[in-house]
């Protein structure tokens, strides 16, 4: 929970839990295929592309080793960040994925750091996670559902333990949880009030329901308007896709992809320091609109040349991007002064903080030395 004094912004760190094997991704992929098997396999597309990204201090980690979700705390404390954001896998009717490293962690009380959850309420496709298929391949692997009430209840009890901890991260005295995609909940209304009825059956504080926006247009969707606050991630899509409509910003998307093929090499290649201005908008001054930092983006080991890449990315300009995204929170009421990092440790989309083998541990110490900057104000 946020304390009464706060001497620092908040930092929430988006974390992904596919970093060991399931039978799903067997399957699907080949055996023991993780986050680390395109990873460890995506090689540089033009000159000068840091690829690939090979871990330091953790190396190719697993999971399902207790002492390395401890190591990534310890780490996480080291950088100034405030709690792990866990992604959560609930397709309907009871499917889950990837719940594993989340279960283990509230079943062992370790680490002792902070935690909230993000539902990513999406279906996933062939493409979602295979770089060795086509970008075009849609082929459906779990389609997302939304059975009604019922698995509204289950999907609720299901985490009930995790809704118990003391460890769960609070904003504002109540449960802090994200809904990725909030477009796509077909009965938002219907889910929102059954699970802020079922917290209070449960002597639980309620729910601080947060959406998550890729695109500043969407912050006007009614559905955004029905939640306690917002997460605006602004980090390609207002400069890389200048298209407002959405259907056109899809078909526009596709185009690049294939012309992407066509031609081996990537077209949506950005300089991360010039992109820096374009990753500020005054409506972060906004009470219930919390900014993401990215430390980098470059998710070529997933989508190869249709990749979109940010290059250039050193520890200085990662600190420079969060010192100027602390500078637009420093007059709201300490309770809203959350920012989100994406991510902890999306290797394969290239934003992670964990450290590598070209810089180390540089993006913690930035981090932590751009907070240490904002507390001095």
């Amino acid at each position: 929970m946020i304390p009464e004094k706060i001497q620092q912004p908040q930092v929430i760190a988006f974390y992904l839990p596919q970093y060991h094997p399931i039978a799903e991704n067997n399957e699907w992929f080949g055996k023991g295929f993780t986050e680390w098997t395109n990873v460890g396999r995506a090689k540089p597309l033009f000159k000068g592309h840091y690829q690939p990204k090979v871990p330091a201090d953790l190396g190719y980690y697993d999971l399902r080793i207790p002492e390395i979700r401890i190591e990534q705390a310890e780490l996480a404390k080291e950088a100034g960040v405030s709690a792990f954001c866990y992604y959560h896998y609930w397709f309907g009717n009871g499917k889950q994925l990837l719940e594993m490293p989340l279960n283990e962690v509230i079943r062992t009380k370790q680490p002792d750091f902070p935690f909230c959850i993000a539902w990513a309420n999406h279906s996933w496709y062939k493409k979602t996670w295979d770089s060795n298929k086509s970008i075009l391949n849609k082929s459906i692997l779990m389609k997302q559902e939304y059975p009604g009430i019922q698995d509204i209840d289950a999907h609720f009890y299901s985490l009930l333990e995790a809704f118990e901890d003391k460890r769960y991260y609070k904003i504002k005295g109540k449960l802090a949880f994200v809904l990725y995609k909030i477009e796509d909940i077909s009965e938002l209304d219907l889910f929102k009030s059954r699970w802020q009825e079922l917290a209070s059956e449960n002597n639980l504080p309620g729910f601080y329901f947060i959406s998550y926006a890729d695109d500043i247009l969407k912050l006007s969707d009614n559905k955004n308007k029905e939640v306690d606050a917002i997460i605006l991630s602004l980090k390609t899509e207002p400069h890389a896709i200048p298209i407002g409509n959405a259907k056109l910003k899809k078909y526009y998307r596709a185009l690049i992809a294939v012309l992407s093929e066509i031609l081996h090499r990537p077209i949506y290649i950005f300089d991360y320091e010039k992109t820096l201005n374009r990753l500020l908008n005054p409506v972060y001054k906004k009470a219930n609109v919390y900014p993401v930092i990215i430390p980098n983006w470059d998710n070529s080991p997933r989508r190869g040349y249709g990749g979109v890449i940010f290059k250039n990315s050193t520890p200085k300009t990662f600190q420079k991007h969060a010192e100027q995204i602390f500078e637009m929170i420093k007059d709201k009421d300490f309770t809203d002064q959350i920012v989100f990092l994406k991510s902890w440790n999306e290797w394969g989309e290239g934003n992670y903080m964990e450290p590598d083998m070209k810089f180390g541990k540089g993006y913690i110490y930035a981090l932590r030395e751009a907070i240490k900057e904002y507390s001095k104000k």
